[in-house]
Parts: structure tokens; C-alpha cells; sequence
């Protein structure tokens, strides 16, 4: 699908960046250092594309990811119902991508148990890859992936391990214990 423009729109991280075609999201951007610099991220990722008033199915989906980042209403929200548009994306990152978007909000995967689902069990690095390029962040959850050896794993977006380590906290996360921040 044709990307037709983006929008900026703010949540508590900061400003997220949002692109969509006529019918599905083709981008997500957490936030970066300052709009600026959201915005240079977005144009590189979408070449001539201009800033436009998204439409309802997109402002829907900007309602649902602020609700996410603020963790209302009371439970953080699921966003899997928000459409989103792979062309372009490699098929061992959709498969990841699909299969991260089924953690519920508050939970938690390793790296290797993401790959142990996916039925490729020594592909642990290649699914950190995969969350890496992440071009949906956060409706493809990626922070909800961990590493099993540092309890936390790398994190791409703009404050790194901060970032998603405030949005685990946000969605009330459990790892190895009562809470992961207990």
C-alpha cells in the first residue's frame, strides 16, 4: 500500500510519529529527542511524505497507543486490532511481529521463547533483529521481549533500556517475581 502522509501526536513518552495508507498504518515512531527529531526520523523513513490530519481510523489508532503509554483505562489496552499495513516487511519479521503482538500488555517473552514459538528455537538473535527494525513501535510491542541473560535486552527507540523499562512499568510487567520493578 501507498503511504499517504503522517501526523505527530502527543503521549507521555513525548511526541510519537504515526504514517498510514488508506487502510492500515504503514509506520510507528516513538518518540524522539524532540519533534525535530521525530520528524527527521519519519522523513527518512518515508521519503517526500508530508504531515497531514490523519483520518478516523487513524486517530483511532493514536487514541489507542496514547491509552497504551498512559496504561488507561484501568488495564493497558491490546492494540492487535489496529491494522497494519507489511508490505516491504520480511517474512521472518512479520511472523515475529504477529506473534509479539499477542503478549498481552503486562507480560512478558524472552528472545528465545519467542523464537521457540515461531518453531526456529536457535533464532533468539535473529528475533532481537527482527524488534530492532520494528517499524510499528509500540503496536508490534517489542518492549514486551526480553533478553534471558539480562533480564532486559537492547531497545532501539529513543532513551533505549530507560524507554522500556518505563513502558514495561506503565503496563504493570511481571518477569521472574512478584513484579519486574519490585
Amino acid at each position: 500500500m501507498h503511504t499517504l502522509a503522517y501526523a505527530l501526536f502527543p503521549t507521555p513518552l513525548g511526541l510519537c510519529g504515526i504514517a498510514w495508507s488508506a487502510q492500515a498504518l504503514t509506520g510507528v515512531q516513538l518518540p524522539e529527542a524532540d519533534a525535530a527529531a521525530t520528524r527527521q526520523r519519519l522523513a527518512r523513513r518515508f521519503p517526500g511524505l508530508s504531515e497531514d490530519t490523519p483520518p478516523p481510523f487513524v486517530q483511532a489508532a493514536m487514541a489507542a497507543i496514547t491509552a497504551l503509554l498512559e496504561g488507561h483505562p484501568p488495564e493497558p489496552r491490546d492494540l492487535t486490532h489496529l491494522p497494519l499495513d507489511m508490505a516491504g516487511v520480511p517474512p521472518f519479521h512479520q511472523r515475529v511481529y504477529e506473534l509479539t503482538r499477542r503478549i498481552p500488555p503486562g507480560e512478558t517473552l524472552t528472545y528465545g521463547e519467542v523464537a521457540k514459538r515461531l518453531g526456529e528455537p536457535g533464532a533468539a538473535r535473529a528475533v532481537g533483529q527482527a524488534l530492532g527494525a520494528n517499524p510499528f513501535a509500540p503496536v508490534v510491542p517489542c518492549h514486551r521481549v526480553l533478553g534471558a541473560q539480562t533480564g532486559t535486552g537492547g531497545f532501539s527507540a529513543h532513551g533505549g533500556l530507560q524507554t522500556k523499562l518505563k513502558m514495561l512499568e506503565i503496563e504493570g510487567a511481571r518477569f521472574g517475581g512478584p513484579g519486574l520493578f519490585d
